[in-house]
Protein backbone atom coordinates (compact mmCIF):
# COMPACT_ATOMS: atom_id res chain seq x y z
CA UNK A 1 0.00 0.00 0.00
CA UNK A 2 1.50 3.34 -0.70
CA UNK A 3 2.52 6.05 1.81
CA UNK A 4 0.41 9.03 1.99
CA UNK A 5 1.34 12.05 4.05
CA UNK A 6 -0.41 15.39 4.17
CA UNK A 7 -0.40 18.84 5.53
CA UNK A 8 -3.86 20.80 6.95
CA UNK A 9 -5.22 23.46 9.20
CA UNK A 10 -9.23 22.94 8.60
CA UNK A 11 -11.18 21.12 10.74
CA UNK A 12 -13.92 21.07 7.90
CA UNK A 13 -11.49 18.70 6.46
CA UNK A 14 -11.94 15.98 8.74
CA UNK A 15 -15.42 14.49 8.06
CA UNK A 16 -15.02 15.40 4.11
CA UNK A 17 -11.32 15.14 2.57
CA UNK A 18 -9.94 12.63 5.43
CA UNK A 19 -12.63 9.43 6.03
CA UNK A 20 -12.00 6.77 9.09
CA UNK A 21 -9.28 5.53 7.75
CA UNK A 22 -6.91 8.18 8.17
CA UNK A 23 -4.63 8.79 11.26
CA UNK A 24 -4.78 12.23 12.77
CA UNK A 25 -1.65 13.76 14.33
CA UNK A 26 -3.33 17.02 16.00
CA UNK A 27 -1.02 19.57 16.49
CA UNK A 28 -1.46 22.99 18.48
CA UNK A 29 1.87 24.02 19.76
CA UNK A 30 0.98 27.32 21.63
CA UNK A 31 -0.74 25.88 23.79
CA UNK A 32 -2.66 23.14 23.99
CA UNK A 33 -0.60 19.86 22.88
CA UNK A 34 1.83 21.23 24.35
CA UNK A 35 -0.11 21.04 27.79
CA UNK A 36 -1.49 17.92 26.82
CA UNK A 37 1.44 16.23 26.53
CA UNK A 38 3.28 17.82 28.98
CA UNK A 39 0.71 16.80 31.62
CA UNK A 40 0.97 13.30 31.01
CA UNK A 41 4.34 13.06 30.45
CA UNK A 42 4.24 14.73 34.46
CA UNK A 43 2.30 11.80 35.48
CA UNK A 44 -1.25 12.76 35.70
CA UNK A 45 -4.08 12.11 33.14
CA UNK A 46 -5.39 14.62 31.54
CA UNK A 47 -8.66 14.84 29.33
CA UNK A 48 -9.14 17.78 26.44
CA UNK A 49 -12.49 18.90 26.17
CA UNK A 50 -14.37 20.68 23.01
CA UNK A 51 -16.14 23.42 25.63
CA UNK A 52 -16.51 24.47 28.78
CA UNK A 53 -20.28 23.23 28.89
CA UNK A 54 -18.43 20.23 28.63
CA UNK A 55 -15.91 21.02 31.45
CA UNK A 56 -18.31 21.23 33.70
CA UNK A 57 -19.77 17.90 33.97
CA UNK A 58 -17.07 16.53 33.88
CA UNK A 59 -15.13 18.17 36.30
CA UNK A 60 -18.29 16.49 38.58
CA UNK A 61 -17.23 13.18 38.01
CA UNK A 62 -13.60 13.34 38.27
CA UNK A 63 -11.30 13.73 41.64
CA UNK A 64 -10.28 16.90 42.31
CA UNK A 65 -10.08 18.32 39.03
CA UNK A 66 -7.34 21.02 37.61
CA UNK A 67 -9.26 23.11 35.42
CA UNK A 68 -6.77 24.20 32.75
CA UNK A 69 -7.36 26.39 30.06
CA UNK A 70 -8.52 29.42 27.54
CA UNK A 71 -10.73 30.50 25.52
CA UNK A 72 -9.97 33.48 23.43
CA UNK A 73 -6.60 33.84 25.17
CA UNK A 74 -8.41 34.26 28.22
CA UNK A 75 -8.58 32.08 31.75
CA UNK A 76 -12.75 31.41 32.09
CA UNK A 77 -14.19 32.13 35.71
CA UNK A 78 -13.41 29.26 38.03
CA UNK A 79 -10.47 27.43 36.12
CA UNK A 80 -6.80 26.92 38.06
CA UNK A 81 -5.00 27.86 35.75
CA UNK A 82 -4.70 28.70 31.87
CA UNK A 83 -3.30 26.57 29.07
CA UNK A 84 0.35 26.87 30.65
CA UNK A 85 2.94 23.49 30.39
CA UNK A 86 5.18 25.75 32.58
CA UNK A 87 2.50 25.37 34.98
CA UNK A 88 0.66 22.42 34.60
CA UNK A 89 4.16 20.91 35.02
CA UNK A 90 4.92 22.56 38.23
CA UNK A 91 1.90 22.03 39.99
CA UNK A 92 3.35 19.67 42.53
CA UNK A 93 -0.05 17.29 42.99
CA UNK A 94 0.46 15.01 39.59
CA UNK A 95 -2.81 12.69 41.20
CA UNK A 96 -5.20 15.38 40.31
CA UNK A 97 -6.46 14.66 36.57
CA UNK A 98 -6.26 18.06 34.19
CA UNK A 99 -9.39 18.78 32.43
CA UNK A 100 -8.24 20.81 29.52
CA UNK A 101 -9.95 23.42 27.66
CA UNK A 102 -8.39 25.27 24.63
CA UNK A 103 -9.96 27.61 21.97
CA UNK A 104 -8.42 25.20 19.21
CA UNK A 105 -6.72 22.23 19.78
CA UNK A 106 -8.79 20.73 22.55
CA UNK A 107 -11.53 21.24 19.61
CA UNK A 108 -9.69 19.76 16.98
CA UNK A 109 -9.26 16.51 19.22
CA UNK A 110 -12.63 15.89 19.80
CA UNK A 111 -13.33 16.61 15.70
CA UNK A 112 -10.97 13.88 14.63
CA UNK A 113 -12.41 11.06 17.06
CA UNK A 114 -13.60 9.41 13.85
CA UNK A 115 -10.03 8.73 12.46
CA UNK A 116 -8.69 5.31 12.64
CA UNK A 117 -6.08 7.04 15.45
CA UNK A 118 -5.57 10.27 16.38
CA UNK A 119 -2.17 11.10 17.81
CA UNK A 120 -1.43 13.89 19.86
CA UNK A 121 1.96 15.92 19.41
CA UNK A 122 4.07 18.88 19.38
CA UNK A 123 7.31 19.83 19.50
CA UNK A 124 8.43 18.20 23.03
CA UNK A 125 7.93 14.73 20.55
CA UNK A 126 7.76 15.07 16.69
CA UNK A 127 10.83 12.60 15.87
CA UNK A 128 8.75 10.16 18.47
CA UNK A 129 5.60 10.41 16.61
CA UNK A 130 7.48 10.26 13.14
CA UNK A 131 8.98 6.79 14.16
CA UNK A 132 5.38 5.78 15.51
CA UNK A 133 4.07 6.50 12.37
CA UNK A 134 6.52 4.57 10.37
CA UNK A 135 5.84 1.38 12.37
CA UNK A 136 2.04 1.63 12.27
CA UNK A 137 0.35 3.64 9.93
CA UNK A 138 0.47 4.51 6.38
CA UNK A 139 -2.23 6.99 5.49
CA UNK A 140 -1.33 10.28 7.52
CA UNK A 141 -2.69 13.60 7.99
CA UNK A 142 -0.77 16.39 9.93
CA UNK A 143 -3.34 18.42 11.34
CA UNK A 144 -2.72 22.21 12.72
CA UNK A 145 -4.87 23.53 15.20
CA UNK A 146 -5.81 26.28 13.18
CA UNK A 147 -6.56 29.82 15.05
CA UNK A 148 -9.05 32.16 13.38
CA UNK A 149 -8.75 30.05 10.19
CA UNK A 150 -5.17 30.87 10.03
CA UNK A 151 -2.35 27.71 9.61
CA UNK A 152 0.11 29.68 12.83
CA UNK A 153 3.44 29.43 12.63
CA UNK A 154 4.49 27.16 15.18
CA UNK A 155 2.22 24.36 13.75
CA UNK A 156 3.28 24.95 10.22
CA UNK A 157 6.91 24.27 11.28
CA UNK A 158 5.50 21.59 13.60
CA UNK A 159 3.95 19.33 11.02
CA UNK A 160 6.45 20.46 8.43
CA UNK A 161 9.42 19.15 10.34
CA UNK A 162 7.36 15.75 10.95
CA UNK A 163 5.92 15.61 7.30
CA UNK A 164 10.00 16.32 6.20
CA UNK A 165 11.08 13.01 8.10
CA UNK A 166 8.43 10.65 6.69
CA UNK A 167 9.17 11.64 3.13
CA UNK A 168 12.49 10.32 3.82
CA UNK A 169 11.00 7.36 4.91
CA UNK A 170 9.26 7.06 1.71
CA UNK A 171 5.27 8.72 1.87
CA UNK A 172 4.60 10.70 -0.69
CA UNK A 173 3.19 14.27 -0.19
CA UNK A 174 -0.16 15.61 -0.84
CA UNK A 175 -1.65 18.29 -1.79
CA UNK A 176 0.43 21.56 -0.65
CA UNK A 177 2.02 19.24 1.87
CA UNK A 178 5.80 19.64 0.05
CA UNK A 179 5.74 23.29 -0.50
CA UNK A 180 5.21 23.95 3.91
CA UNK A 181 8.14 21.57 3.95
CA UNK A 182 10.09 23.81 1.92
CA UNK A 183 9.11 26.81 3.91
CA UNK A 184 10.50 25.03 7.21
CA UNK A 185 13.23 23.30 6.41
CA UNK A 186 16.62 23.54 7.98
CA UNK A 187 14.89 26.72 10.08
CA UNK A 188 15.87 26.66 13.75
CA UNK A 189 12.81 26.43 16.33
CA UNK A 190 12.67 29.74 17.39
CA UNK A 191 11.86 30.91 13.64
CA UNK A 192 8.36 30.50 15.22
CA UNK A 193 8.72 33.44 17.32
CA UNK A 194 7.17 36.78 15.39
CA UNK A 195 4.06 34.43 14.78
CA UNK A 196 0.78 35.49 16.01
CA UNK A 197 0.62 33.38 18.68
CA UNK A 198 4.06 33.97 19.59
CA UNK A 199 3.05 37.77 19.78
CA UNK A 200 0.68 37.02 21.81
CA UNK A 201 2.55 35.05 24.65
CA UNK A 202 4.94 38.20 24.58
CA UNK A 203 2.26 41.14 24.71
CA UNK A 204 0.59 39.38 27.43
CA UNK A 205 3.11 38.39 29.95
CA UNK A 206 3.40 34.70 29.11
CA UNK A 207 7.15 34.17 28.06
CA UNK A 208 7.44 31.36 30.25
CA UNK A 209 5.42 29.55 28.09
CA UNK A 210 6.87 30.36 24.66
CA UNK A 211 10.45 29.99 26.96
CA UNK A 212 9.70 26.59 27.54
CA UNK A 213 8.55 25.73 24.09
CA UNK A 214 11.60 26.27 22.69
CA UNK A 215 13.92 24.55 25.29
CA UNK A 216 11.85 21.48 25.00
CA UNK A 217 12.64 20.97 21.60
CA UNK A 218 12.22 17.15 20.59
CA UNK A 219 13.15 16.20 24.14
CA UNK A 220 10.19 13.28 24.87
CA UNK A 221 10.76 9.86 23.23
CA UNK A 222 6.79 9.16 24.00
CA UNK A 223 4.20 9.23 21.84
CA UNK A 224 0.55 10.06 22.86
CA UNK A 225 -2.84 9.17 21.82
CA UNK A 226 -6.47 10.59 22.30
CA UNK A 227 -8.99 8.14 23.02
CA UNK A 228 -11.77 7.44 25.21
CA UNK A 229 -11.81 11.61 25.74
CA UNK A 230 -8.50 11.18 27.42
CA UNK A 231 -4.78 11.58 26.32
CA UNK A 232 -2.68 8.53 27.15
CA UNK A 233 0.96 7.68 26.44
CA UNK A 234 1.03 5.14 23.29
CA UNK A 235 1.94 1.42 24.53
CA UNK A 236 5.63 0.39 22.98
CA UNK A 237 5.07 -1.99 20.22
Amino acid sequence: MEKTVVIDCFHEQLGVEYANDHTIVAVDVIRSTTTAVTAVATGRRCFPVPSLEAAVPLAARLDRPLLVGELGGYMPFGFDMNNSPVRVEAFPDTSRPVILLSTSGTRLLHEARSAEKVYVACLRNFSAQVRRICNHHTTVVLMGAGTRAEFREEDAMCCAWMAELLVAEGYRPLGTTADVIKRWSGLPVDALLGGKSSRYLQLTDQTDDLDFILEHCDDLETTFVFEDSEVKPTADL
